[in-house]
């Protein structure tokens, strides 16, 4: 037990300050095109790059995580992020800044497609039924809460001293996040030294492929909509925080939203492990992930649409650990880097076309369409979560691994 938590602690540790880097330059990235004067479609190619390239190395990282094993992979993917945001640096003065920039964001996210995966292998490879939900809520909390600390940090750091003051401290946080995964980050798993795990393997086994396409739905509904705040608020009066315009009260509901995801992160995932199943607690959040879009679709004034926020993020986080916690039960520990690779890669699809398919959606129907059509999403991953497990296990209530 003590080994365990000395594990996961430095696991968190250091997500968290790889993922406190990458916040303080977010707030930087969009503006890009006033600090170095290139046009807004190559800073929007910036931005994009990282999880376009994700999606590319998720499923080599699963294979190599599962034949080489997690300890090396996740220091290697740290040491990567802390070179990629040192270009960044370089990249203020150098004589073609774009060329850096993108580069850097390429390999953040082939550096992130690795941190990711052994982050929830390793929470795996140390769990058991009775605090595998717990440890992936831990871990997935320790990814996610960096990042907005980040913010606030990036945002005060470049107003006060520079855009290379900022990008030097994100430095400094990715290279003691790498310096503590080294330090403190043993080997946890057990690994196939074969030729079967080739580097471009997608694990296709049915359970990964169910918890994969809940992820995708989740994400694809929960970003799409993230994305449409700013601009519902627009000349919505009556939707405005004290008198606040659209860009500040839409940072304020995303935040409202990231906190009620971060809370309910972690009791999702305990809750799972005190009932000894997941599902019925995936069923639960998702089922208000529908009450919360479907609040967001009738909302008419703030309190409303705070409280439909809050029911957004409770289902996001709320799934968070028992989804990952049920991939674990089902997959044997020797093929979890793939699944968890595989997972993220769905994710990452849903993050990515959720938001690049509600803009134009939006703009022809409206919002209310949208978000009754993001409040159906949950529902049938509910609907694909019990036939899939159903149909691989013959149980919809898979007891939890370990036990």
């Amino acid at each position: 037990m003590a080994r365990t938590r000395t594990v996961l602690a430095a696991v968190i540790a250091s997500t968290f300050f790889v993922g406190f880097g990458g916040g303080v330059v977010f707030p930087i990235l969009p503006n890009l095109g006033e600090v170095i004067g290139i046009t807004p479609f190559v800073v929007g190619l910036i931005l994009s790059a990282n999880r376009f390239t994700r999606i590319v190395a998720n499923t080599p990282a699963g294979a190599i995580i599962d034949r080489v094993g997690a300890r090396t992979p996740l220091v290697v993917g740290m040491a990567i992020q802390s070179v990629a945001t040192f270009g960044y640096v370089l990249a203020i003065d150098s004589a073609a800044p774009a060329v850096w920039f993108l580069g850097a964001r390429v390999l953040w996210g082939a550096g992130s497609a690795f941190v990711f995966a052994t982050a929830f292998t390793i929470a795996a490879d140390v769990s058991d039924g009775r605090s595998r939900g717990l440890n992936m809520g831990v871990v997935r909390g320790g990814l996610l809460l960096g990042f907005p600390a980040g913010l606030v940090l990036g945002g005060v750091v470049s107003d006060l001293y520079s855009v290379r003051a900022a990008f030097a401290v994100a430095t400094a946080f990715a290279v003691v996040a790498t310096v503590i995964a080294y330090a403190v980050v043993p080997e946890t798993h057990l690994s196939e030294r074969r030729s079967a795990v080739r580097p471009w393997e997608v694990d296709r086994s049915p359970e990964t492929v169910v918890v994969g396409l809940v992820n995708f739905g989740l994400f694809f509904a929960f970003l799409g909509v993230d994305e449409q705040h700013e601009r519902r608020e627009q000349g919505a009066e009556d939707l405005l925080v004290w008198g606040l315009g659209p860009q500040a009260t839409s940072g304020l509901l995303m935040a409202v939203t990231m906190l009620a995801s971060s809370g309910f992160m972690l009791g999702g995932g305990r809750y799972s492990d005190l009932v000894g199943n997941r599902v019925p607690v995936l069923l639960v959040f998702l089922g208000v992930s529908f009450f919360g879009f479907a609040l967001l679709a009738l909302a008419g004034s703030l309190p409303t649409l705070l409280a439909a926020c809050v029911l957004i993020g409770a289902g996001q986080g709320g799934t968070s650990g028992p989804l990952m916690a049920l991939l674990a039960d089902l997959t044997p520990t020797e093929r979890m880097g793939r699944a968890t690779a595989t997972t993220n890669l769905f994710g990452d699809l849903g993050g990515g076309l959720g938001p690049l398919l509600s803009l134009p959606i939006v703009a022809a129907v409206g919002f209310e369409p949208v978000y009754v059509a993001s409040a159906v999403i949950p529902v049938l991953a509910g609907f694909a979560l019990v036939a899939g497990l159903y149909w691989q296990t013959g149980s919809v209530l898979p007891a939890t691994g370990g036990e």
